[in-house]
């Protein structure tokens, strides 16, 4: 694929999904079980919801009595994507009449689609499919029976057809994802809304923190630990003996991940996690990543002034390397307490008004180095009522 997109000065090349993958695939096949045949080089023609033309190039195709298959092997581009390079195949086989397969309209094709190997089945609500189901969601499932249909129509053909999307490795690779997590078992997810990878998305990073959070809404909880990282989730079992705490991680994108708890509703909300990433929270950073920018040092200088700490202190606060090295200055000024309830009002303050004061919420600050720093004046309670959902 030949899209290009503009990341930190870079140009880096765009793929498609493996919702393309299988729509196109799902395509050559529909087209070979209803009489039409490829040469080997052959490309496939398929626009994205998106409207982008993409020339794929069919694998292993074979055909027997009824039935073909193909497959498309997956382009993640430039983005680093465990699934690409894997085949995403699509077998099409005719619905016998003695099948008995229920079908609306008898002047319209009726496709029955389902995943086989190595495609996820869903055990938990409150993701895109329903429980049960194969993973393959909502606009790759539309993009699949869509291109079926047209193949249908172009061969006039009225009968059943059985389109069954597998992944020979999606197993395997199903174990370096958050698929388990999330109560997609046995496989990959058929993915894609643009039916385009751009490199590096953050926006597939948001849509995954907004799946979890889904999750644990149709789990019936009522209130979230939100951490950056793992490094939150073990503190939690660690040092503050919440068992079992189910944390919806979510990287950097704090602000997304508290804006979609207040859209979703929840009662409730703790943040857990290390000074250094909630210090720029506290000046109302909420995508905590360094490329926004990285003013902890000032930060935790000017709460170290209101403090009281003297003009020398703060000029070492401010060669500081990491906010661990900083605590220490705050150590020997005898000044963190102070420091950090300040940071932690403000830390309160800015939280709340993301929210805009509709759930309660509260967070906790902690470091590798010093553990438990504080927490914010409705942590306590926040804390209570996770033990009781728990």
């Amino acid at each position: 694929m030949e899209q290009y997109v503009l990341k930190d000065n870079q140009k880096l090349r765009c793929g498609y999904t493996t919702g393309s993958c299988a729509a196109a695939a799902a395509q050559r096949a529909a087209a070979m079980v209803l009489g039409a045949s490829f040469s080997p080089d052959e490309r496939i023609v398929l626009y994205t919801p998106k409207g982008i033309r993409l020339e794929l190039a069919m694998v292993n195709p074979e055909n027997g009595e009824g039935w073909a298959s193909c497959a498309i092997k997956k382009d993640g581009g430039d983005d680093p994507d465990v699934t690409n390079g894997i085949l995403i195949y699509a077998r099409v086989s005719q619905i016998l009449k003695s099948e008995n397969v229920m079908q609306k309209n008898e002047s319209e094709p009726q496709i029955v689609l389902d995943g086989g190997i190595g495609v996820g089945r869903v055990t938990k609500r409150g993701l895109a499919c329903p429980v049960g189901e194969a993973a393959i969601n909502p606009v790759p499932r539309k993009m699949i029976l869509e291109q079926v249909r047209t193949v249908c129509e172009e061969f006039d053909y009225t009968g059943g057809l059985r389109v069954e999307i597998s992944v020979p490795e999606g197993e395997e690779i199903a174990k370096r994802t958050f698929n388990s997590q999330l109560g997609v078992l046995g496989g990959i997810s058929i993915l894609g809304t643009s039916g385009i990878v751009e490199p590096m998305s953050e926006q597939a990073l948001i849509d995954t923190i907004k799946v979890k959070m889904n999750v644990r809404k149709a789990d019936g909880a009522e209130y979230l630990v939100i951490t950056p990282g793992n490094y939150g989730e073990t503190f939690l079992k660690s040092h503050l003996t919440i068992p079992e705490i189910d944390a919806v991680k979510c990287s950097n994108f704090i602000g997304e991940a508290l804006d979609y708890a207040e859209l979703s509703k929840f009662n409730g909300v703790l943040l857990v996690g290390h000074i250094g990433k909630f210090i720029k929270v506290a000046a109302g950073v909420m995508n905590t990543h360094s490329k926004y920018g990285d003013a902890r040092m000032e930060i935790m200088g000017v709460h170290a002034a209101l403090a009281g700490a003297p003009k020398e202190v703060v000029e070492r606060l401010l060669t500081c390397v990491t906010t661990e090295d900083a605590i220490s200055v705050l150590d020997q000024a005898g000044i963190r307490e102070k420091t950090l309830q300040s940071i932690l009002e403000k830390l309160d303050s800015r939280i709340k008004e993301r929210v805009h004061h509709s759930l309660e919420i509260g967070a906790i600050i902690f470091s590798n180095q010093y553990g438990y720093l504080g927490e914010t004046e409705d942590a306590p309670l926040l804390r209570r009522k996770l033990l009781e959902q728990v």
